[in-house]
Formats: structure tokens, sequence, C-alpha cells
């Protein structure tokens, strides 16, 4: 797909895969003594999530982060993978690809720091929030207007389901 604008390869995208912290969430970690760390995830964010899953995409989370209860909760939201822990996200990114049997253009990757790169050097749709660090900054095709935790994930998720059909709420 080399070559193509942002645009231009929503059409072909057949699944999205997220970062959590300051992708998913606006990046803060609040330490709570008796519940460990907690994130705030915007309810649009998981709206959108769910009709993505709805209308037959695939969707996964990628995320360093190991907090058991953050794939119990992305898990209700009905997305296909949660893998946490990842210290190599492009080598996770590929492992997603197989099981679903995806073709790297396929994909929609979102992240915002540098553990994120090589996934987004990766993928056929490399984005990101528009808080990302400058690094990641550069290696999208699409920078979204919203920040992380703030509506980044509904924007490129709505933008995808509108040029395919699947969202037509205006």
């Amino acid at each position: 797909m080399e070559g193509k604008n942002f645009k231009e390869r929503l059409p072909y995208i057949r699944a999205f895969v997220f970062d959590i912290d300051g992708v998913l969430t606006d990046g803060t970690l609040t330490i709570h003594p008796e519940q460990g760390l907690i994130r705030s995830i915007n309810a649009k964010d998981g709206y959108a999530l769910e009709q993505a899953v709805l209308n037959g995409f695939k969707v996964a989370i990628i995320s360093r982060a190991r907090d058991p209860q953050l794939r119990d909760r992305f898990l209700k939201f009905g997305l296909h993978e949660v893998y946490l822990g990842s210290l190599d996200k492009k080598e996770t990114l590929l492992e997603f690809c197989e099981t679903y049997s995806l073709d790297r253009e396929d994909v929609l990757y979102m992240g915002d720091d540098v553990p994120d790169i090589d996934a987004l050097r990766y993928c056929g749709v490399p984005t990101c929030p528009n808080d990302a660090v400058p690094e990641v900054r550069k290696e999208c095709i699409y920078i979204s207007p919203e920040s992380g935790g703030r509506g980044c994930v509904r924007d490129v998720i709505v933008q995808v389901l509108r040029v395919q059909g699947f969202w037509n709420i205006d």
C-alpha cells in the first residue's frame, strides 16, 4: 500500500490494534494502595471498540502493561485478543496477524510512545494520538486531532467504519 495516503487505505482495513497507556488512556496512572494502578478509559472509545467488533473487524490490544484486570475489561468489549506484558510489540503484532490470517496492510495500529515504533513501521496504517511523542508522530501517516484517552480511538474507528459503510450516523 506504499504511496497511498491515510484516506486511501481506510477501505482495506480489516483489523485494529491499540496500545493502552497513552492511547486508550491519557497515560495517567493513579496508584491506589488497595487496588493497584487505576486507569480511566473514555466511554466513547469503548463504544467505538464494540462497534468495530460488531461489524466484523478483528480488534486487539498490545501493551507492556501487565495488570490482569485490563484483560477482563477489554474482553468485555468483545476484543479478540488482549496481549499484556509485550516487550516486543512488533513480534506480538506478527502473532496477531498470523492467528487471524491478516496481511500487514489490513491492520491499523495506534501507539503513542517509543515501544510502539517497530509495530507502527510494520503495520499498513500507522496512527497515533495528537499527544504522541515526536519519534512516534514522524512514523505515522495519520495523527488524530484527539489526545490519548480523549477520543483518538473513536476517531480512527469511526473513519474506517464510515468509509466501509458501517457507520451511518450523522
